[in-house]
């Protein structure tokens, strides 16, 4: 298994919104098709903003700490076999080490936080 202290949910401000309400995030569209809720290490998130949120607003970067996520989190080859973590199951706030808005630049490209 691959070690990380956290991984990250690219998510729509109204999505987590609903998620606060509710106290855990469910998944968004193609995360509830699927089966399973779409994570990404720090290394990965980049990628990930560029090739399925380029130039969209309105979202939110959210931290899960790894350990509280037990043993369902599990890295699965994906993108370029590339392993990527896949949470089955919900995501509960009790995991959440933080959470920011994914603000755009002049070009269109987001913003991530120094911490990742």
């Amino acid at each position: 298994m691959t070690v990380t202290p956290a991984v990250y949910k690219i998510v729509t401000e109204t999505l987590w919104q609903q998620a606060r309400q509710d106290g855990v995030f469910r998944g968004a569209g193609i995360d509830l098709n699927d089966g399973f809720i779409h994570l990404s290490t720090a290394a990965q998130a980049r990628q990930t903003a560029a090739l399925y949120f380029a130039g969209q607003a309105g979202l939110m970067l959210v931290a899960a700490e790894t350990a509280k996520l037990g043993d369902k989190l599990i890295f699965e080859p994906s993108r370029g076999g590339d392993l990527f973590p896949h949470l089955y199951g919900e995501l509960p706030l009790s995991a959440v080490i933080w959470e920011k808005p994914l603000l755009l630049d002049e070009a269109g490209n987001h913003i991530f936080p120094e911490l990742i």
